[in-house]
């Protein structure tokens, strides 16, 4: 076990050849340590927040020319005396100062070691300091905007007062139980159930907010389909604006999935395309056709494309009814509208095909809006709460369902001892959420998931 009084040091900074590099130090002993390896002002007399020129030795060796930083309990982002040390990026000198500090008694930080202190020492809760790692690692502005607002504790805010609104109530239906033989009611049962209700309509809009924030934390993994030579890989090209894909008027020439990202929306895209999907004796493109269908399947949105050329109306009707059957979202593209009779075209537009030719760019916003729209996407706005993250997610529905059994026990006229164990259930859902309930191996799996330095 890793004891809370060590001094953790780790490379706070990522890894590789740059201009600086970052070395982070937390603990009550850190501005000691430190002091032990630097040489110009004597940093134990110094005050928090103040950054100091020297140099880092190791005996009669020096290492490097440094700026170190101060940061006193309570006031840093551990809660713990921390200090960090800005070095030349050289790997050769981050390894040096490393090992110096780790000789003179510090240890190396675990993944996410330095944000499990910050939230063990009550600087943040759980949902906070998932946030954390999430703004890290955000791609897109929505992202980064919708990680924020979480790290702020808008979202935490919101579950802590439902907490306080139940445990209210929960605390009024024990004291009933203390005088169980008098028959009293403490909780009136339609104010508990004017609560629930309020509550669930909150929790409902919460877990419906999840499929949006899953889209703007993940991103959309999007695959392109359809049979050889509709135009896939002509697609993709263009909606990446560049020669991503080999196009070929041969057929199978796609073997294996190719793909790439881009920005629509503030929203990040993964475009797939894939493999033709027809049969095949071809060893190689049978296991391309197979990777599509595994895609397929995978995907959170289905571009699929039929060739307006090559294609009647009965044919690409059968073709919908097989992608319908992988209950996966999936939009309609009729490409080659170059080559479509003007009957055929409108057939297509009343069945609510999106029209294109990807060679030609013709209607390729008009695509994208079409993508967009799947999703209701709008600009995440400060103080937005939305759920990103599966765990709360699955809290927040256990949440709800512990509340379905505590209305459904007051209308079947159960006792207060039953509805007091169905209450803490919730309760018990929702602290899971801000750390309020936990154990030592969800800490352990959520912040091994941080890097080393943070």
């Amino acid at each position: 076990m890793n004891s809370p009084d060590e001094t953790i040091v780790a490379l706070a900074t990522a890894q590789g050849v740059s201009a600086i590099a970052v070395i982070r130090l937390s603990g009550k002993d850190s501005i000691e340590l430190a002091q032990k390896i630097f040489k110009g002002k004597d940093l134990t007399t110094q005050a928090t927040h103040t950054i100091h020129f020297g140099t880092i030795h190791d005996g009669d060796r020096n290492i490097d020319e440094v700026l170190v930083s101060l940061f006193k309990a309570p006031n840093s982002f551990t809660k713990e005396n921390s200090v960090e040390i800005s070095c030349h990026g050289s790997p050769v000198i981050v390894k040096e100062i490393i090992k110096v500090l780790l000789k003179h008694g510090a240890r190396l930080a675990t993944p996410g070691e330095f944000t499990k202190r910050a939230f063990l020492n009550g600087r943040f809760d759980l949902a906070q300091a998932e946030a954390v790692a999430d703004i890290i690692v955000a791609e897109t502005d929505n992202a980064r905007q919708a990680a924020f607002n979480q790290m702020r504790g808008g979202f935490s805010k919101e579950i802590q007062h439902l907490r306080e609104e139940l445990i209210h109530f929960a605390s009024l239906i024990e004291l009933e139980l203390d005088f169980g033989e008098e028959d009293v009611e403490f909780a009136k049962r339609d104010d508990l159930k004017k609560l629930i209700h309020q509550i669930q309509t909150y929790l409902r809009s919460l877990i419906h907010s999840f499929d949006l924030g899953n889209v703007i934390k993940n991103g959309v993994p999007t695959v392109i389909a359809g049979k050889p030579n509709a135009g896939k890989s002509t697609l993709l090209n263009t909606l990446l604006n560049e020669e991503k894909a080999i196009v070929s008027e041969i057929p199978g020439t796609t073997r294996d999935v190719i793909e790439d990202e881009m920005l629509l929306g503030g929203i990040s895209f993964r475009f797939m395309d894939t493999a033709g999907l027809r049969e095949t004796t071809d060893i190689v493109e049978a296991i391309g056709v197979a990777r599509t269908y595994e895609n397929l399947r995978k995907a959170s949105l289905i571009l699929y494309l039929f060739d307006l050329s090559q294609s009647s109306l009965d044919e690409m009707y059968k073709e919908e009814e097989a992608i319908k059957k992988l209950n996966v979202p999936y939009i309609k593209v009729g490409n080659k509208i170059d080559r479509a009779d003007a009957a055929t075209i409108k057939q297509l537009e009343a069945d609510g095909f999106v029209l294109i030719s990807a060679s030609q760019k013709t209607n390729i916003q008009h695509l994208k809006d079409k993508i967009l729209s799947h999703f209701h996407i709008g600009e995440v706005k400060q103080g937005d709460v939305l759920v990103t993250n599966l765990r709360h997610y699955q809290s927040l529905k256990q949440t709800n369902d512990a509340l379905d059994r505590v209305l459904g026990g007051m209308d079947s006229g159960i006792t207060g001892d039953f509805l007091a164990m169905d209450i803490r259930q919730s309760l018990h859902y929702l602290g899971e959420i801000t750390g309020q309930v936990t154990t030592d191996d969800l800490l352990d799996n959520i912040f091994s998931k941080f890097c080393i330095g943070k």
